[in-house]
């Protein structure tokens, strides 16, 4: 009897046959990429959307203070008042950078949690508030909202199309926040760099193809729509070795000692005098925003109304030496307006305004060391300050040389902007995104164990009403064993 004949799958071509095997044709992984790809456009096009409505809000706000510049003592603190009321509820998540929530989602892979930081809902809500909040002359910045949102859509894109096991969401939220802080600022590096050194702390090896990818199919959206073009446009500005170099130690010391600073006032820390702002601001949230807002009017009066906004005008100017620029007491000022709206809870960034606040004491710097090129000193000041506040020194570096297109000033800038981390971790050792982080995640557990450990009837807290930007009123309960 006569052997039947092989399949006719078995004679086909081995080495095609593996070829098609491989794991690069396997359909979920290009489903994965699809969607990925529709979430970095997605992310790109909001992120333009944003910047221009954000300009907008901006200019509106101009008009209004061209009817009087008394107005701003009444409409900013009502406005104030009226967004810490809204974000008291179920928008709570809206409030502050947005950066926070990013890093908490990825710490705590808990469903209903990162839903609640990372819905469409929050994501709508925190575009809106921080437009409403630029339009009213907030000092806030539209970068770190644009992170936030950037990681939800990717999240709920994610979801949408079946990725929702926790760990390819935590994938979908990282890339997302990468591909916006790099659309945000059209800085492509930067916005790895910002994923692997501020979001994540680490860098897994086999998520480096879906980073990159989603950064830079948003960087060619933002190109296609929008331009090649430089944030603050280009700085043709250099650093001789010798004694120009002067301008490295003190712009490091200074704006990262400034920089710490600011990070530890809107820290609010839970004990000496702010904590007793934290306890003011947990008690009347409402008119604790409003008086921050009449405190903010008055310094734009006591300005000549440059404080208000991003400060990305004042900035340019700055950098690129115009004949606009503001005078020497701008540093200061921007940072004291950034510390009332930051305290006043509202939904916004503090990016643009770091950059603004780093390029006045750039500014002043340069004033004492009139053997520096001056615009190079500004180009410290602002990498360096933005490195204090953020304790993120490989990320400022970054985002100042992609700002000013200028690669003349990698050395002096990196030097910079590591004694500026060195400096501010006197005053806030925890870089100040992931402080606020780990509020969040304490929160959260607490939560957690409690309903745990619940014996009573009694309702519960909410668990959307994180203490991330409000200190608690009483004494934080200990920790439990084995808990930092």
């Amino acid at each position: 009897m006569s052997e039947s004949p092989e399949p006719a799958s078995k004679s086909t071509n081995p080495r095609l046959q593996a070829l098609l095997g491989h794991e690069f044709f396997a359909p979920h992984h290009w489903k994965r990429r699809l969607v990925l790809w529709s979430g970095a456009v997605l992310v790109a096009l909001a992120a333009i959307l944003f910047a221009k409505a954000s300009v907008w809000a901006y200019r509106l706000f101009l008009g209004i203070l061209g009817h009087g510049s008394w107005i701003p003592l009444i409409l900013t603190p009502i406005v104030f008042g009226l967004l810490a009321w809204v974000t008291e509820g179920r928008l709570r998540a809206t409030r502050g950078s947005g950066i926070p929530q990013v890093i908490g989602t990825l710490h705590v892979e808990d469903e209903g949690f990162r839903a609640r930081m990372l819905s469409l809902p929050i994501a709508a809500g925190k575009m809106l508030l921080t437009l409403i909040s630029l339009a009213v002359g907030a000092s806030i910045g539209r970068e770190g909202p644009t992170v936030h949102v950037g990681a939800a859509l990717f999240y709920s894109i994610g979801r949408r199309f079946g990725f929702s096991d926790a760990k390819a969401a935590s994938r979908f939220i990282l890339a997302g926040g990468a591909a916006g802080i790099a659309a945000a600022f059209n800085t492509p590096l930067a916005g790895v760099v910002f994923a692997i050194e501020e979001l994540a702390g680490t860098f897994e090896h086999r998520f480096s193809g879906l980073l990159l990818t989603a950064v830079i199919i948003g960087g060619v959206v933002s190109l296609g729509i929008m331009g090649n073009y430089s944030y603050f446009g280009e700085v043709d500005a250099s650093l001789p070795l010798g004694h120009a170099w002067l301008a490295v130690l003190l712009t490091g010391v200074i704006c990262g000692l400034l920089g710490g600073l600011f990070a530890r006032l809107i820290l609010l820390s839970r004990r000496g005098p702010l904590a007793q702002i934290g306890r003011l601001r947990a008690r009347w949230p409402v008119g604790f925003a409003a008086g921050c807002g009449l405190a903010l009017a008055l310094l734009g009066a006591c300005t000549h109304n440059s404080i208000y906004g991003t400060g990305y005008d004042q900035a340019r100017a700055i950098v690129q030496g115009a004949a606009s620029m503001p005078d020497q007491g701008f540093g200061i000022a921007k940072l004291l307006a950034n510390v009332v709206s930051y305290w006043a809870g509202i939904p916004g960034g503090i990016f643009s305004p770091a950059l603004a606040v780093g390029a006045g004491l750039g500014q002043n710097i340069a004033h004492f060391l009139p053997g520096a090129p001056a615009g190079a000193v500004v180009l410290l000041g602002m990498s360096a300050y933005l490195a204090g506040v953020t304790g993120s020194p490989l990320t400022s570096a970054v985002i100042a040389m992609e700002l000013t297109d200028n690669q003349d000033m990698v050395i002096p800038i990196m030097a910079a902007c590591l004694l500026a981390r060195a400096a501010a971790s006197l005053f806030c050792p925890t870089p100040v995104y992931r402080d606020f982080a780990e509020r969040m995640v304490r929160d959260f557990d607490r939560q957690q164990t409690a309903r745990t450990d619940q014996t009573s009837t009694q309702p519960l807290p909410a668990a959307s009403e994180t203490t991330a930007y409000t200190e608690p009123a009483a004494p934080a309960d200990p920790p439990r064993p084995g808990q930092p």
